[in-house]
């Protein structure tokens, strides 16, 4: 019998800690989307300046430049691709609006891409470009940055 109660004590202490653990994740991906809510010096948050560039830049976006941009976050897992897919193109609006051109080119979605991916993602950003056969030698400064 006591064999049985032994059993069922560690089982409880096991799934005790795998959820302790898991909360723990949760909360630490839920702690990171707080901050990007904060307000800034400015009184904009991270994610104001983002939903700004992209409604502000939004008429200048070509079919192309849009599948370009569908091409670019295909490597994001679908969970968080819609995600990416905002930050990148926040980031590439914010860049064609201050190039002062008509429209959204390959070189701001190229630029706008390396500017948005974080650096720890370097390597498999520089490796997905290679696949696709992307140039992106005029922006090789910005990944030593």
């Amino acid at each position: 019998m006591k064999a049985a109660s032994d059993e069922f004590m560690f089982f409880i202490i096991f799934w005790g800690i795998v959820l302790v653990g898991l909360m723990a994740i949760g909360g630490f991906f839920m702690f990171r989307k707080f901050l990007k809510v904060l307000p800034k010096r400015d009184g904009k948050s991270k994610l104001d300046w983002q939903n700004y560039w992209v409604e502000r830049s939004r008429p200048m976006w070509t079919e192309e430049s849009k599948a370009l941009l569908d091409e670019l976050v295909s490597p994001v897992p679908g969970a968080f691709r819609d995600i990416a897919k905002h930050t990148i193109a926040a980031k590439i609006g914010e860049i064609a609006v201050e190039s002062g051109e008509p429209h959204v080119t390959r070189a701001h979605c190229i630029e706008g891409y390396i500017r948005a991916t974080p650096r720890r993602d370097y390597r498999s950003l520089v490796s997905f470009l290679e696949k696709k056969q992307i140039d992106y030698t005029p922006y090789k400064h910005l990944l030593n940055r």
